[in-house]
């Protein structure tokens, strides 16, 4: 007997009768007292989501990479807040499409098509990215005040770039579910 359970982003396999592997019951029956019943679950997440994820783990390569570039030059320069946030979002912005214009170009697609792909693909993504990341080293306290040396320094960082994967991560599966985002780069391969 199969039981097929689907979620929105995971399909659920109940298979039964499986070998000891999974998930224990027990259930009281009235005639011989307790047994158990033994299932196994396996889960497969739905592709968009899985192009979702690296899609984000993607930008948030670019995003870290120029975020953190421009936390450190701003710091170690003693630039106020408003420049250092402004530093730290263009050049998250330039790593950002960097990053996808590589690929884009290395399958030879003339660099104004590329541009305009990357653009397409990423700006929702990264700008999703800074709203989230850079709210939250507004938010906490002395994050943008401390020095290079500190760990509130970095942890903040990390923190606020960890959350804006959190949070980007839907965006971006609404993107390629709706044929936008990095669904236009994966096109952009298949018709070349």
């Amino acid at each position: 007997m199969r039981i097929w359970r689907e979620h929105k982003h995971f399909q659920y396999k109940k298979l039964a009768p499986a070998p000891r592997v999974g998930a224990h019951e027990s259930v009281k029956t009235p005639a011989n007292g307790v047994f158990t019943l033994e299932a196994r679950y396996t889960i497969t997440m739905d592709s968009s989501l899985k192009t979702a994820i690296k899609a984000t783990l993607h930008c948030l390569t670019g995003c870290a990479a120029g975020e953190t570039f421009g936390m450190v030059v701003s710091t170690a320069l003693n630039w106020n807040n408003f420049v250092t946030v402004t530093v730290s979002i263009l050049l998250s912005f330039i790593f950002g499409y960097a990053l996808s214009l590589r690929p884009i170009l290395k399958a030879a697609v003339p660099f104004k098509k590329a541009a305009r792909i990357a653009f397409a693909s990423d700006t929702v993504s990264i700008t999703s990215m800074e709203i989230v990341d850079n709210t939250l080293e507004l938010i906490i306290p002395g994050a943008l005040a401390a020095s290079l040396s500190t760990f509130l320094f970095w942890w903040s960082l990390a923190l606020s770039l960890v959350v804006a994967f959190i949070v980007t991560v839907p965006v971006n599966y609404w993107l390629i579910s709706h044929g936008r985002g990095h669904a236009l780069v994966h096109e952009s391969h298949h018709h070349m």
